[in-house]
């Protein structure tokens, strides 16, 4: 059994060019054993660009209020304890509410994300 104490966590700002406003990650599996787990923070407004995962993505919101949204579908408001499954390959985005920091774990296998075009904000509004 390994214990990691929560002093040890190290916080990583998340690449700028497939995320809006500040976001930060904390990797918490090792991708070597192929299931990535991440901690993600998003501070209010802050938000991914469109993206799908080759093995689908399941996310567990643990603080504060977020949006998600896939491409034929409206934005759907989450909250902690609310757990989101997109399927492999499903066009999406999720982030903070504009008005909300939001933290949720990200479950992805399968390869990397593949990254698309920012989300506009009219497409973040969007309800």
């Amino acid at each position: 059994m390994e214990h990691k104490p929560s002093q040890s966590a190290s916080w990583n700002p998340s690449p700028p060019d497939h995320f809006t406003g500040s976001v930060w990650n904390s990797r918490i599996s090792d991708p070597e054993d192929g299931v990535k787990l991440l901690a993600v923070q998003f501070a209010p407004g802050s938000r991914t660009d469109w993206h799908t995962h080759p093995g689908g993505q399941l996310l567990f919101v643990i603080s504060g209020s977020g949006l998600v949204q896939t491409a034929d579908g409206a934005t759907i408001a989450i909250s902690p304890g609310d757990v989101v499954e997109a399927p492999p390959g499903e066009r999406h985005w999720h982030g903070a509410s504009p008005d909300s920091p939001m933290m949720h774990l990200s479950v992805t296998s399968g390869g990397d994300t593949q990254w698309e075009e920012s989300v506009t904000e009219e497409e973040y509004l969007r309800r």
